[in-house]
């Protein structure tokens, strides 16, 4: 094996996971630098507060272009690891060059759908007279681009699963390198407005995609997309759906959380609540980020070895997962719950706002505590294949109880904002605790019992040949 690829089935678990993992949180980090930087150049052009929300009104369709990209590569990518552990490269071809084939079917489908009916969806998803024209003018540019967004982020899960996570977290950083470039020149040099940031993200876009495909098509990978194995067969994507459909709806479901969040907000706090709630989701994304960078580097290594039937493994990379992840977002919550306006003031100094986010931050950020062990136990069901939990656990936290909680409570209680805010730690202890009982079901069903085969076998092979 090269020197380059990282051997999964070998080795401390714990410096695996640090070598894939580090990339991981680096390229998470450096994609939060990214939006962070494209919004400060689109607020400071002139009537920039306007075009702020234009792009804001577009920003639902942006994520369902990501979530489609996140069906795919998110499904994929695991089940090639588990072949890989099963010592079936072929089989893992297959499955990678058909998703391949898949994301390409899928940006036709979705630029058509969406430059026909972006009008009709951008005044459905809030767009006023004096924000249609930017979201317009942004989306018709980003959708021309949808093939370069779901080849750039569908097929880089790919290079991570094979243990090249040094080449995926380059994929992300040369992008976004690329976009904080070309923002000020295209929007403010050339006087694009935001169709230069829509074009700068393209641009951005299709460098990240080449340099993609440049890695999977080369000697240096490990799996190669295959031009024999192009032709979608669709018992292996039917496959890939049912497991990428649990990340696919986490994604899906965000902009429609953020919806119903703002609306109530809107209606029981005002103007300040609804800001409130902006520096809040930056806050979580923030937290979310390093934990999703951790799953990142131990999935490949539980999917690996979960094939390889080597479950010892598969259990040292889950301990040492859910104690990061875990030990993480209770560190973050009590430095919430101690010092929230350090947190409030990176973002915005206004009195009266920082007033209501800090009072809003304690009961918002409540179940974050343990929220490390629902991040860690649906990211490793997810790497073993579990479809069918995995989409169970991803509806449960945020359609199943969330969205409800936000109607439902208000109802019930006198301080209506209040009501709204709490829905978000009830939801979150709530799917916690029910993520925890299907894990260790699943974990005393499956993992035990292949474990107890796997000493068995070798019992029997040791015998045999004394």
């Amino acid at each position: 094996m090269s020197n380059n690829v990282t051997d999964l089935g070998k080795g401390s678990i714990p410096k695996l996971i640090f070598k894939l993992a580090t990339p991981a949180i680096i390229a998470q980090l450096v994609n939060v630098l990214y939006n962070i930087v494209d919004r400060i150049f689109i607020g400071r052009m002139q009537g920039g507060d306007i075009a702020m929300a234009g792009v804001g009104v577009a920003f639902p369709i942006t994520l369902i272009v990501a979530a489609f990209a996140a069906l795919v590569g998110m499904g994929g990518a695991p089940l090639a690891a588990i072949k890989m552990g099963e010592k079936d490269n072929d089989g893992a071809e297959k499955i990678m060059s058909n998703s391949f084939s898949t994301l390409v079917l899928l940006a036709i489908l979705l630029t058509l759908v969406f430059l026909v009916f972006k009008e009709p969806l951008l005044w459905a998803f809030g767009a006023s007279e004096a924000t249609i024209g930017y979201a317009m003018d942004y989306l018709s540019i980003y959708l021309i681009g949808t093939i370069f967004v779901l080849v750039a982020l569908g097929m880089n899960p790919f290079i991570n699963t094979q243990g090249f996570a040094k080449i995926g977290m380059m994929t992300v950083s040369i992008g976004a390198a690329m976009n904080i470039i070309l923002d000020p020149i295209l929007i403010f040099g050339l006087d694009m407005g935001v169709r230069g940031a829509a074009t700068a993200t393209i641009i951005s876009q299709a460098i990240s995609a080449m340099w993609v495909l440049r890695f999977l098509l080369s000697g240096k990978a490990t799996l190669k997309i295959r031009k024999k194995y192009l032709k979608i067969d669709f018992r292996i994507m039917g496959r890939v759906m049912g497991l990428g459909v649990a990340p696919f709806i986490m994604q899906a479901t965000e902009s429609l959380v953020l919806i119903t969040l703002n609306t109530k907000l809107q209606m029981y706090g005002g103007d300040l609540a609804v800001g409130a709630m902006t520096i809040m989701s930056s806050i979580m994304q923030i937290i979310m980020l390093p934990t999703m960078g951790v799953t990142q580097g131990s999935q490949p290594i539980m999917s690996y070895n979960y094939g390889a039937k080597q479950i010892g493994r598969v259990k040292k990379a889950f301990k040492l997962t859910i104690l990061i992840t875990l030990g993480y977002t209770a560190t973050m919550c009590t430095a919430l719950m101690i010092m929230p306006e350090m947190f409030v003031r990176i973002f915005n100094s206004d009195p009266k706002l920082v007033e209501i986010t800090v009072w809003s931050i304690r009961i918002y950020f409540v179940g974050i505590t343990i929220f490390g062990i629902q991040v860690a136990c649906q990211n490793t069901l997810l790497a073993l294949g579990q479809a069918k939990i995995s989409l169970f656990l991803a509806l449960l936290r945020k359609v199943i109880l969330l969205i409800p909680l936000i109607y439902i409570l208000p109802t019930f209680m006198e301080n209506k904002l209040f009501a709204v805010l709490l829905a978000q730690p009830i939801a979150d202890i709530t799917a916690v605790i029910t993520t925890a009982i299907c894990f260790m079901v699943f974990y005393k069903r499956n993992l035990s019992n292949i474990e107890s085969k796997s000493i068995n076998t070798n019992d029997k092979e040791s015998l045999n040949t004394n």
